[in-house]
């Protein structure tokens, strides 16, 4: 399974299977509901300072995982072995997150 950087895709290995994560535009507005953000800027604002909550990583990785077609909830999520543990989980998730709002390469 190729990763596509251009489509704002990511990868994380979950429970010994590398699964590709990526924020479409439904799992943004998912997200920024289970968040109860008021806004696209301010989601992304609150995951840039680094000070979120393990529920929030939750919640943006299953977003990915949704953003990609994969079928496995946030609880499903809670209970996995996530390859390289919580710091790989962030790290993934953020550069996910900073794909999602990278400006687009217009050459």
């Amino acid at each position: 399974m190729n990763v596509n950087p251009h489509h704002g895709e990511v990868a994380l290995v979950i429970n010994g299977q590398r699964q590709v994560m990526r924020l479409s535009l439904g799992a943004l507005a998912a997200l920024e509901g289970r968040l109860e953000t008021g806004s696209l800027i301010e989601l992304a604002e609150r995951f840039e300072t680094g000070q979120i909550r393990a529920s929030e990583l939750l919640a943006l990785l299953a977003a990915g995982l949704s953003g990609a077609g994969a079928k496995l909830s946030e609880a499903e999520l809670a209970d996995a072995e996530i390859e390289g543990g919580a710091v790989a989980a962030m790290r993934v998730g953020m550069e996910m997150l900073g794909r999602a709002f990278a400006p687009l390469d217009e050459s």
